[in-house]
Protein backbone atom coordinates (compact mmCIF):
# COMPACT_ATOMS: atom_id res chain seq x y z
CA UNK A 1 0.00 0.00 0.00
CA UNK A 2 1.57 3.36 -0.90
CA UNK A 3 2.57 5.55 1.96
CA UNK A 4 0.96 9.37 1.61
CA UNK A 5 3.65 10.99 2.79
CA UNK A 6 6.30 9.26 1.01
CA UNK A 7 4.96 10.04 -2.57
CA UNK A 8 4.61 13.79 -1.52
CA UNK A 9 7.95 14.12 -0.78
CA UNK A 10 8.96 11.84 -4.00
CA UNK A 11 6.77 14.67 -6.13
CA UNK A 12 8.50 17.77 -4.17
CA UNK A 13 11.86 16.43 -5.40
CA UNK A 14 10.83 16.42 -8.86
CA UNK A 15 12.06 19.76 -8.98
CA UNK A 16 15.20 19.05 -7.54
CA UNK A 17 18.37 20.91 -8.83
CA UNK A 18 20.46 18.08 -9.20
CA UNK A 19 18.86 15.99 -13.16
CA UNK A 20 19.65 12.76 -11.56
CA UNK A 21 17.71 13.14 -8.26
CA UNK A 22 14.66 14.15 -10.61
CA UNK A 23 15.02 11.55 -12.89
CA UNK A 24 15.32 8.75 -10.14
CA UNK A 25 12.45 9.91 -8.50
CA UNK A 26 9.99 10.07 -12.01
CA UNK A 27 11.51 7.08 -12.44
CA UNK A 28 10.50 5.66 -9.18
CA UNK A 29 7.13 7.27 -9.38
CA UNK A 30 6.43 5.84 -12.61
CA UNK A 31 7.10 2.42 -11.28
CA UNK A 32 4.36 3.13 -8.75
CA UNK A 33 2.06 2.45 -11.48
CA UNK A 34 -1.74 3.53 -11.62
CA UNK A 35 -2.05 4.08 -7.98
CA UNK A 36 -0.26 6.82 -7.35
CA UNK A 37 -2.19 8.98 -10.02
CA UNK A 38 -4.28 10.23 -7.58
CA UNK A 39 -1.20 11.50 -5.44
CA UNK A 40 -0.02 13.46 -8.63
CA UNK A 41 -3.05 14.46 -9.38
CA UNK A 42 -3.70 15.77 -5.82
CA UNK A 43 -0.68 17.85 -5.77
CA UNK A 44 -0.57 19.31 -8.89
CA UNK A 45 -3.48 21.26 -7.65
CA UNK A 46 -1.46 22.56 -4.93
CA UNK A 47 1.83 23.33 -6.87
CA UNK A 48 2.45 26.41 -8.24
CA UNK A 49 5.53 25.39 -9.87
CA UNK A 50 4.44 25.19 -13.63
CA UNK A 51 7.65 23.42 -14.38
CA UNK A 52 6.86 20.91 -11.76
CA UNK A 53 2.90 20.54 -13.05
CA UNK A 54 4.58 19.97 -16.21
CA UNK A 55 6.73 17.24 -14.90
CA UNK A 56 3.46 15.96 -12.95
CA UNK A 57 1.08 15.46 -15.67
CA UNK A 58 3.92 13.84 -18.00
CA UNK A 59 4.26 11.21 -15.56
CA UNK A 60 0.49 11.12 -15.14
CA UNK A 61 0.37 10.28 -19.25
CA UNK A 62 3.09 7.97 -19.30
CA UNK A 63 1.50 5.47 -16.28
CA UNK A 64 -1.96 5.86 -18.34
CA UNK A 65 -0.30 4.88 -21.89
CA UNK A 66 1.78 2.01 -19.78
CA UNK A 67 -1.87 0.90 -18.70
CA UNK A 68 -3.72 1.45 -22.09
CA UNK A 69 -0.83 -0.69 -23.86
CA UNK A 70 -1.47 -3.36 -21.65
CA UNK A 71 -5.03 -3.38 -21.71
CA UNK A 72 -5.05 -3.15 -25.76
CA UNK A 73 -2.21 -6.24 -25.80
CA UNK A 74 -4.79 -8.05 -23.45
CA UNK A 75 -8.27 -7.35 -25.68
CA UNK A 76 -6.09 -8.12 -29.06
CA UNK A 77 -4.65 -11.81 -27.51
CA UNK A 78 -8.89 -12.94 -27.04
CA UNK A 79 -10.50 -16.06 -29.21
CA UNK A 80 -12.94 -12.86 -30.44
CA UNK A 81 -11.99 -8.96 -29.42
CA UNK A 82 -15.32 -6.99 -28.92
CA UNK A 83 -15.53 -4.09 -31.50
CA UNK A 84 -16.85 -1.72 -28.20
CA UNK A 85 -14.46 -2.32 -26.23
CA UNK A 86 -11.25 -2.05 -28.74
CA UNK A 87 -13.05 1.19 -29.79
CA UNK A 88 -12.95 2.33 -26.08
CA UNK A 89 -9.24 1.64 -25.41
CA UNK A 90 -8.64 4.26 -28.26
CA UNK A 91 -10.71 6.85 -26.70
CA UNK A 92 -9.09 6.09 -23.34
CA UNK A 93 -6.11 7.77 -25.05
CA UNK A 94 -7.54 11.23 -25.12
CA UNK A 95 -9.79 10.37 -22.25
CA UNK A 96 -8.11 8.64 -19.79
CA UNK A 97 -11.46 9.02 -17.58
CA UNK A 98 -13.79 8.14 -20.39
CA UNK A 99 -17.43 6.54 -18.76
CA UNK A 100 -17.84 3.12 -20.96
CA UNK A 101 -21.48 2.68 -19.17
CA UNK A 102 -22.50 6.24 -20.59
CA UNK A 103 -21.55 5.24 -23.97
CA UNK A 104 -23.32 1.88 -23.61
CA UNK A 105 -26.53 3.93 -22.69
CA UNK A 106 -26.02 6.21 -25.64
CA UNK A 107 -25.77 3.14 -28.37
CA UNK A 108 -28.74 1.43 -26.43
CA UNK A 109 -30.72 4.36 -26.93
CA UNK A 110 -30.24 4.71 -30.37
CA UNK A 111 -31.05 0.97 -30.62
CA UNK A 112 -34.35 1.57 -28.75
CA UNK A 113 -35.48 4.09 -31.31
CA UNK A 114 -34.70 1.90 -34.37
CA UNK A 115 -36.13 -1.47 -32.16
CA UNK A 116 -39.53 0.62 -31.74
CA UNK A 117 -39.61 0.67 -35.79
CA UNK A 118 -38.63 -2.93 -36.66
CA UNK A 119 -40.55 -5.94 -37.22
CA UNK A 120 -39.94 -9.66 -38.22
CA UNK A 121 -41.46 -9.03 -41.62
CA UNK A 122 -38.75 -6.43 -42.65
CA UNK A 123 -36.70 -7.50 -45.83
CA UNK A 124 -32.51 -6.51 -45.03
CA UNK A 125 -32.99 -3.66 -47.62
CA UNK A 126 -36.09 -2.34 -45.35
CA UNK A 127 -34.04 -2.93 -41.90
CA UNK A 128 -31.29 -0.54 -43.44
CA UNK A 129 -33.82 2.09 -44.46
CA UNK A 130 -35.14 1.83 -40.77
CA UNK A 131 -31.45 2.33 -39.25
CA UNK A 132 -30.59 5.38 -42.22
CA UNK A 133 -33.60 6.87 -40.86
CA UNK A 134 -33.32 6.56 -36.89
CA UNK A 135 -29.40 7.49 -37.27
CA UNK A 136 -29.07 10.06 -39.60
CA UNK A 137 -32.54 11.85 -39.80
CA UNK A 138 -33.97 10.75 -36.03
CA UNK A 139 -30.11 11.15 -34.35
CA UNK A 140 -28.74 13.75 -36.81
CA UNK A 141 -25.04 11.67 -37.30
CA UNK A 142 -23.20 13.02 -39.98
CA UNK A 143 -19.79 13.42 -41.88
CA UNK A 144 -17.63 15.85 -40.27
CA UNK A 145 -17.04 17.39 -44.09
CA UNK A 146 -15.57 20.53 -42.07
CA UNK A 147 -13.01 19.08 -39.59
CA UNK A 148 -12.48 16.02 -41.67
CA UNK A 149 -9.14 15.11 -40.35
CA UNK A 150 -9.95 16.44 -36.65
CA UNK A 151 -8.51 13.69 -33.82
CA UNK A 152 -12.09 13.89 -32.24
CA UNK A 153 -13.27 12.13 -35.22
CA UNK A 154 -11.71 8.66 -34.04
CA UNK A 155 -13.03 8.89 -30.34
CA UNK A 156 -16.37 7.46 -29.78
CA UNK A 157 -17.53 9.43 -26.89
CA UNK A 158 -16.99 12.15 -29.21
CA UNK A 159 -18.49 11.40 -32.16
CA UNK A 160 -21.80 10.34 -29.96
CA UNK A 161 -21.83 13.46 -28.45
CA UNK A 162 -21.14 15.84 -31.71
CA UNK A 163 -23.40 13.35 -33.57
CA UNK A 164 -20.09 14.20 -36.49
CA UNK A 165 -17.32 11.51 -37.24
CA UNK A 166 -15.25 10.10 -39.92
CA UNK A 167 -16.23 7.26 -42.34
CA UNK A 168 -15.10 4.89 -40.09
CA UNK A 169 -16.27 6.34 -36.73
CA UNK A 170 -19.52 6.55 -38.43
CA UNK A 171 -19.48 3.02 -39.81
CA UNK A 172 -18.86 1.47 -35.87
CA UNK A 173 -21.64 3.63 -34.01
CA UNK A 174 -23.76 2.34 -37.21
CA UNK A 175 -22.43 -1.67 -36.99
CA UNK A 176 -22.79 -1.51 -32.79
CA UNK A 177 -26.33 -0.56 -33.22
CA UNK A 178 -26.90 -2.86 -35.84
CA UNK A 179 -25.37 -6.05 -33.94
CA UNK A 180 -27.50 -4.98 -30.86
CA UNK A 181 -30.54 -5.60 -33.16
CA UNK A 182 -28.60 -8.74 -34.49
CA UNK A 183 -28.71 -7.20 -37.83
CA UNK A 184 -25.72 -8.95 -39.93
CA UNK A 185 -23.66 -5.62 -40.63
CA UNK A 186 -19.64 -5.69 -40.62
CA UNK A 187 -17.27 -3.85 -41.58
CA UNK A 188 -15.49 -4.12 -45.02
CA UNK A 189 -11.49 -3.09 -44.99
CA UNK A 190 -11.67 -1.06 -48.74
CA UNK A 191 -9.00 1.09 -49.53
CA UNK A 192 -9.14 4.92 -49.06
CA UNK A 193 -12.81 4.39 -47.96
CA UNK A 194 -14.42 2.27 -44.81
CA UNK A 195 -17.95 0.68 -46.17
CA UNK A 196 -19.81 -1.90 -44.63
CA UNK A 197 -20.95 -5.46 -45.57
CA UNK A 198 -24.78 -6.81 -45.27
CA UNK A 199 -24.30 -10.39 -44.22
CA UNK A 200 -27.20 -13.57 -44.79
CA UNK A 201 -26.38 -16.81 -44.47
CA UNK A 202 -25.19 -17.15 -40.60
CA UNK A 203 -22.56 -19.73 -40.03
CA UNK A 204 -23.18 -21.81 -36.58
CA UNK A 205 -19.87 -21.41 -34.75
CA UNK A 206 -18.57 -23.37 -31.71
CA UNK A 207 -16.38 -20.80 -29.26
CA UNK A 208 -16.38 -22.79 -26.61
CA UNK A 209 -15.43 -26.61 -27.10
CA UNK A 210 -16.73 -28.04 -23.51
CA UNK A 211 -19.54 -30.45 -23.90
CA UNK A 212 -23.11 -28.68 -24.01
CA UNK A 213 -21.54 -25.55 -24.99
CA UNK A 214 -24.39 -22.94 -26.82
CA UNK A 215 -23.45 -22.85 -30.79
CA UNK A 216 -22.91 -19.37 -31.94
CA UNK A 217 -24.38 -17.49 -35.05
CA UNK A 218 -21.11 -15.72 -37.17
CA UNK A 219 -22.39 -13.74 -39.77
CA UNK A 220 -19.43 -12.62 -40.77
CA UNK A 221 -18.71 -15.62 -43.07
CA UNK A 222 -21.99 -15.57 -45.20
CA UNK A 223 -22.86 -14.28 -48.33
CA UNK A 224 -22.73 -10.20 -49.08
CA UNK A 225 -26.04 -9.05 -50.16
CA UNK A 226 -24.98 -5.13 -50.58
CA UNK A 227 -23.02 -2.60 -49.30
CA UNK A 228 -23.43 0.45 -46.85
CA UNK A 229 -21.68 4.02 -47.03
CA UNK A 230 -21.85 5.29 -43.45
CA UNK A 231 -20.34 8.42 -44.40
CA UNK A 232 -22.86 9.24 -47.10
CA UNK A 233 -26.29 8.54 -44.86
CA UNK A 234 -26.04 4.86 -45.05
CA UNK A 235 -26.28 4.70 -49.28
CA UNK A 236 -26.85 0.96 -50.33
CA UNK A 237 -24.53 -0.27 -53.40
CA UNK A 238 -23.52 -3.22 -55.35
CA UNK A 239 -20.65 -5.53 -55.82
CA UNK A 240 -20.33 -4.22 -58.91
CA UNK A 241 -20.07 -0.19 -57.35
CA UNK A 242 -17.44 -1.42 -55.44
CA UNK A 243 -15.42 -2.67 -58.11
CA UNK A 244 -15.89 0.58 -60.28
CA UNK A 245 -14.72 2.22 -57.33
CA UNK A 246 -11.85 0.54 -57.12
CA UNK A 247 -10.51 0.64 -60.67
CA UNK A 248 -11.43 4.42 -60.37
CA UNK A 249 -8.56 4.65 -57.74
CA UNK A 250 -6.23 2.20 -59.40
CA UNK A 251 -6.59 -0.67 -56.81
CA UNK A 252 -6.27 -3.84 -57.91
CA UNK A 253 -9.33 -5.37 -56.56
CA UNK A 254 -8.37 -8.28 -53.32
CA UNK A 255 -10.63 -10.97 -51.94
CA UNK A 256 -10.63 -8.89 -48.56
CA UNK A 257 -11.87 -5.51 -50.04
CA UNK A 258 -14.93 -7.01 -50.49
CA UNK A 259 -15.31 -9.09 -47.08
CA UNK A 260 -15.95 -8.74 -43.55
CA UNK A 261 -12.77 -7.47 -41.48
CA UNK A 262 -12.22 -8.73 -38.06
CA UNK A 263 -12.79 -6.34 -35.24
CA UNK A 264 -8.51 -6.30 -34.85
CA UNK A 265 -8.20 -4.73 -38.33
CA UNK A 266 -10.64 -2.04 -37.97
CA UNK A 267 -9.28 -0.88 -34.65
CA UNK A 268 -5.87 -0.56 -36.35
CA UNK A 269 -7.53 1.24 -39.27
CA UNK A 270 -9.01 3.87 -36.57
CA UNK A 271 -5.27 3.84 -35.66
CA UNK A 272 -3.91 4.84 -38.66
CA UNK A 273 -6.70 7.82 -39.04
CA UNK A 274 -5.27 9.37 -35.96
CA UNK A 275 -1.65 8.89 -37.28
CA UNK A 276 -3.01 11.29 -39.90
CA UNK A 277 -4.79 13.41 -38.09
CA UNK A 278 -2.11 13.92 -35.68
CA UNK A 279 0.95 14.38 -38.51
CA UNK A 280 -1.74 17.45 -40.12
CA UNK A 281 -1.91 19.03 -36.45
CA UNK A 282 1.94 18.57 -35.63
CA UNK A 283 1.76 16.40 -33.10
CA UNK A 284 4.63 14.67 -33.40
CA UNK A 285 4.45 12.70 -29.69
CA UNK A 286 1.06 11.52 -30.06
CA UNK A 287 1.98 10.24 -33.59
CA UNK A 288 4.61 8.11 -32.28
CA UNK A 289 2.41 6.74 -29.39
CA UNK A 290 -0.07 5.96 -31.74
CA UNK A 291 2.39 3.94 -33.96
CA UNK A 292 3.20 1.94 -30.64
CA UNK A 293 -0.59 0.74 -30.34
CA UNK A 294 -0.43 -0.29 -33.93
CA UNK A 295 2.76 -1.80 -33.58
CA UNK A 296 1.36 -4.13 -30.72
CA UNK A 297 -1.57 -4.89 -32.91
CA UNK A 298 1.02 -5.99 -35.61
CA UNK A 299 1.54 -3.18 -37.84
CA UNK A 300 4.36 -0.89 -36.86
CA UNK A 301 3.87 1.18 -40.05
CA UNK A 302 1.22 3.10 -42.25
CA UNK A 303 -0.12 1.70 -45.04
CA UNK A 304 -2.32 2.77 -48.19
CA UNK A 305 -5.34 1.89 -45.97
CA UNK A 306 -5.83 5.45 -44.40
CA UNK A 307 -8.87 7.22 -45.51
CA UNK A 308 -8.78 9.99 -47.71
CA UNK A 309 -10.20 13.91 -47.64
CA UNK A 310 -14.16 13.90 -48.65
CA UNK A 311 -13.08 16.48 -51.40
CA UNK A 312 -10.89 13.12 -53.24
CA UNK A 313 -14.34 12.01 -54.20
CA UNK A 314 -14.14 8.57 -52.64
CA UNK A 315 -16.71 9.15 -50.02
CA UNK A 316 -19.50 8.68 -53.26
CA UNK A 317 -20.18 5.06 -54.44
Amino acid sequence: MLNEREVISLIALLDDDDNEVAQHVEDKLLSLGTDVISFLEQEWGVIKNLEQQRKIENIIHRIQFTELLNKLRAWSKEPEPELLDGILLIAKYRYPDIDKQKVIAELDRIRLDAWLEMNLDLTAYEKVRVLNHVIYSLNGFKGNTTNYHDPQNSFINNVLESKKGNPIMLAIVYMLVAQRLQIPIYGVNLPQHFVMAYKEEPITKITDPSFGAKPKMDYRYGKVLFYINAFNNGAVFSKANLEQFLIQIKIEPKYEFFEACSNIDIIKRVLRNLVVAYEKSDKKTKVDEVHEMLALLGEPTLDKFEDTTPDDGDEEE
